[in-house]
């Protein structure tokens, strides 16, 4: 008679254990996670008994095999059972069961609601309407029920679109945003025409009738700022003016080149009078390297340098606003990026509900309460080679019953044999486990149990069958999860199984117990 050994099936994803306030009732030692304190979720039981929190027990070994710290605490350390190791646990699900049906209650302030844990983790945790949570974007702290409504209309942080350019933007720079969006409607103070988008504001300045500007002239004094339209009505109303602000200009141009040229005689070349030198040819005009205030070359120089200023101008907003976009871009894809790390955690914890409701469907399909039980194991021929190479030597019939309230009871079968009947034989072993009903129950166990390897041709089936030994560990009262396992290391010849054997047909074998009811 050995000990199970069992590997640890590969688990989801999972969280540390339920904190010990959500239950309403005082927890018991049993259910405590010996790694995190807390109530164990998807517990695992280690060789040695003692149990974890699946997420923790991962933790753990991790690594590789550790020693029990609980075992060292209570003064019961004994290599090798004390060695945490990942392939010497398994999944506790009836320790699973029970802590799924206690009470609880849930910790957020003005919540009310109570139920069980089984409730709790599938519809309560992380759902309640008053939980505190942290805004994703301005990290302040609010109710996850008020999370629609601050994401819309409170949060300093929220984007927005621009109803203009459709832009997206943050809240706090609306403002700046509209002073440079360009769809942003202006309206032309002189024609009083609205809702002229920014990028042709200037387009429609250059040709609005009512647009006033300086007369051409003002650079020699004229003072008028004239509409658009009207401006060639100025110039001819005006010429005599203009003329006569022309006149000192030119006469001042005419005694700095006298000056500058000396002794000479002016003569005329088409109706002009240009001056010209003793000794030299005639110039019609000064020297090109002599520039004077007012001038054609001076004035183009100026016409250059403004739109100069103006093309500087027009790119530094342009600019601006690349680098606003770019920003905004960095921003939505940090908040796609946000929402798909939250769809993960979502399909994580879908995961586990599935996981959790597969688990109790297996077991419910296979569930009997008349102490007869078949057990259909298929792809025997991998499931062996598992055995064979030490993945798993060992495996767990479900659970069944010798009543609605009786006895829990289940197989455990090494497929490549156990102790005497190593390499040789299939060995079968009787397990009893943990009922909710124990207390209720004739202790200890002694009825008879037959074991038998059916013949898929209904000819002659593979029998075993024993009596209790009374004063075996075995058969007593349950103080853990299972019993000590006990039954028949030399079952059945490998041997058998070879061939077309009628015990082995399409890769699948039954297992039948019985187990006798007589006095009970």
């Amino acid at each position: 008679i050995r000990m199970a050994r069992i590997s640890l099936v590969d688990c989801p994803n999972s969280l540390p254990g339920i904190p010990l306030s959500v239950l309403s009732v005082p927890m018991e030692n049993k259910y405590k996670c010996q790694q995190c304190l807390q109530v164990l979720r998807r517990p695992v039981q280690a060789q040695c008994g003692h149990r974890f929190c699946v997420h923790c027990f991962k933790q753990l070994t991790s690594s590789g095999p550790k020693p029990c710290e609980a075992c060292r605490q209570e003064e019961i350390y004994e290599e090798p059972i004390s060695i945490l190791n990942s392939n010497e646990a398994f999944p506790d699900n009836a320790a699973g069961r029970e802590i799924a049906s206690l009470p609880a209650r849930c910790l957020n302030q003005s919540c009310n609601w109570t139920g069980s844990i089984k409730e709790y983790e599938a519809d309560h945790e992380g759902r309640c309407e008053f939980e505190r949570i942290q805004c994703e974007a301005c990290q302040n702290s609010i109710l996850r029920r008020e999370k629609d409504r601050h994401n819309e209309r409170e949060c300093e942080a929220r984007t927005l679109n621009c109803k203009y350019c459709k832009v997206t933007f943050n809240f706090k720079e609306i403002k700046a945003h509209d002073e440079i969006c360009v769809k942003f409607p202006l309206q032309c103070k002189d024609c009083g025409k609205k809702k002229i988008p920014r990028e042709k504001f200037n387009d429609h300045i250059k040709t609005c009738a009512k647009s006033k500007s300086a007369c051409p002239f003002s650079e020699v004094g004229c003072k008028s700022v004239i509409e658009n339209g009207k401006l060639n009505d100025h110039e001819h109303s005006s010429t005599v003016e203009h003329l006569r602000l022309l006149l000192p200009m030119v006469l001042s141009v005419a005694r700095t080149r006298e000056e500058a040229s000396g002794p000479g005689e002016w003569q005329e070349d088409c109706g002009l009078g240009l001056y010209r030198a003793p000794g030299e040819g005639a110039l019609g005009a000064a020297d090109p390297n002599v520039f004077v205030a007012g001038s054609p070359q001076v004035s183009a120089l100026e016409n250059i340098v403004c739109v100069l200023n103006r093309e500087v101008e027009r790119s530094s907003v342009t600019l601006e606003a690349f680098s606003h976009q770019h920003r905004l871009d960095q921003e939505k894809i940090e908040n796609l990026s946000n929402k798909v790390r939250q769809l993960e955690r979502t399909l994580t914890m879908r995961d586990l509900q599935l996981s959790e409701t597969e688990q109790l469907v297996r077991e419910l399909q296979f569930c009997t309460y008349d102490g007869i039980f078949v057990w259909k194991i298929y792809d025997f021929s991998r499931r062996r080679q598992d055995a064979v190479a030490g993945r798993t030597p060992a495996m767990f019939s479900p659970a069944f019953y010798s009543s609605k309230y009786g006895y829990k009871m289940c197989l455990r079968l090494y497929l490549n044999g156990d102790g005497t009947g190593r390499g040789t034989h299939l060995s079968l072993f009787f397990v009893i486990m943990r009922g909710k009903c124990d207390a209720l129950l004739k202790w200890p166990f002694s009825q008879k149990v037959t074991l038998m390897l059916l013949d898929q041709n209904n000819r002659e089936h593979i029998i075993d069958a024993f009596r209790p030994d009374v004063t075996s560990t075995s058969f007593q009262k349950p103080i853990s999860e299972m019993n000590i396992a006990s039954g028949c290391p030399l079952f059945c010849p490998l041997a058998k199984l070879a061939g077309k054997s009628p015990y082995l047909r399409e890769d699948t074998i039954f297992i039948k117990a019985i187990v006798d009811l007589t006095g009970l």
